[in-house]
């Protein structure tokens, strides 16, 4: 299977993808947090009643099999649309904060442009290996964006 080569964005593209990426991003919040909520609930009854022969001696076992059947069904919707946003060039960091990040270009070396679900427009980006936590102003940097790749291709660091 061949690598699909990374996709650079400036900020105006990143920011032109903002209305289908949060639309992506609510959906993901919403459902995970319903699946997490589910998967704890489904446990607590998996630990009083037992999983070893799958709800064998409980009246509710068909309706607890319904349960997981859909929450699995859910779990792959969940995937779905991470899939989503990495075919858009969108990574996904924190399925319950709704934190994305956008590949760029910044000073020769590649940078994240990061966004979280609820902020306008992207406002912060990090070193590739600093995180949420490193999130810098983008008011308060030297970041153009011009550089990002140029036109949102793929492309790869040395632009080709």
């Amino acid at each position: 299977m061949s690598r699909k080569p990374r996709k650079y964005f400036t900020l105006e593209e990143a920011n032109r993808t903002l209305p289908l990426v949060r639309s992506i991003v609510r959906d993901i919040v919403t459902l995970f947090r319903d699946v997490h909520e589910r998967r704890e609930r489904l446990a607590q009854v998996r630990q009083r009643h037992g999983s070893g022969d799958r709800y064998q001696n409980n009246p509710y076992s068909e309706e607890l099999q319904n349960i997981e059947q859909e929450l699995d069904r859910d779990i792959e919707r969940l995937n779905e649309y991470a899939d989503e946003l990495h075919r858009l060039g969108v990574e996904l960091k924190d399925p319950l904060l709704g934190l994305v990040d956008f590949y760029s270009r910044m000073d020769d070396r590649d940078v994240y442009l990061c966004w979280k679900l609820g902020e306008d427009e992207i406002a912060y980006w990090h070193e590739l290996d600093a995180g949420f936590s490193g999130r810098q102003s983008l008011l308060e940097s030297s970041f153009t964006g011009k550089n990002a790749g140029g036109g949102g291709g793929e492309t790869t660091p040395d632009g080709t």
